[in-house]
């Protein structure tokens, strides 16, 4: 039971991290919510969720060949590592810059209704659309899912289910807030959420770094 609630916290922590921060779909979310309401964040995550339940079932299925090839799982740790550091690098120097407004400085132009009628289409559209949310499944999401396999079926499941819980609590969070035209939380509540992440995210590199030496070592 440990190893799969390892796997369903740091895959929350890991999705929480990067939803956080601003990007499309967090802009697209806050520019409608207003005209649409609080079911706007997790309509959105519907589609975003469909998007990498396929991409999940892809990857498996496309490379599952490779799974046990000890040089190619090596590269995908060292590849998510670099990315994780990076990322928990910009999150720090950023965090004291942060604040609420960061989130809700953009126009409200009505992007979702220009993009597709539906917020579930949308949210599939505009992750395809983002380069950062590629990257990230290249490398950071390719090698935590080769981890989870080791654990099976059921661990590939509970990964997935932690990712997408933390997708589905942040935007639902940010869209009922702005739909109901207050907030829950305040500045440094948010710095504090960002910072925590970017520690994990460091730390949780250097568990990826060691990883893909364990891959060459065996």
């Amino acid at each position: 039971m440990a190893p799969f609630i390892g796997i369903f916290a740091t895959s929350f922590l890991l999705a929480l991290s990067g939803a956080i921060m601003p990007g499309p779909l967090l802009t697209v979310t806050i520019n409608e919510s207003i005209a649409r309401g609080a079911w706007t964040g997790p309509l959105l995550i519907v589609g975003h969720a469909i998007l990498e339940l396929i991409l999940i079932i892809v990857i498996l299925w496309g490379l599952g060949a490779v799974l046990h090839n000890d040089l190619f799982l090596s590269v995908i740790a060292f590849s998510g590592s670099a990315v994780l550091l990076w990322m928990g690098y910009s999150m720090i120097r950023r965090v004291r810059f942060l604040t609420l407004s960061d989130l809700s400085s953009q126009p409200q132009n009505g992007a979702l209704g220009k993009i597709l009628k539906h917020p579930v289409s949308a949210g599939i559209i505009v992750s395809l659309a983002n380069p950062y949310w590629i990257v990230w499944w290249l490398t950071i999401g390719l090698a935590y899912i080769f981890i989870s396999a080791k654990l099976g079926i059921v661990g590939v499941i509970v990964f997935f289910i932690g990712h997408i819980l933390a997708d589905f609590l942040w935007y639902s969070l940010v869209s009922t807030s702005i739909s109901l035209g207050r907030r829950f939380f305040t500045d440094g509540f948010y710095r504090g959420i960002v910072g925590f992440c970017a520690m994990f995210l460091i730390g949780f590199s250097i568990y990826f770094f060691k990883s893909g030496f364990d891959y060459i070592l065996k």
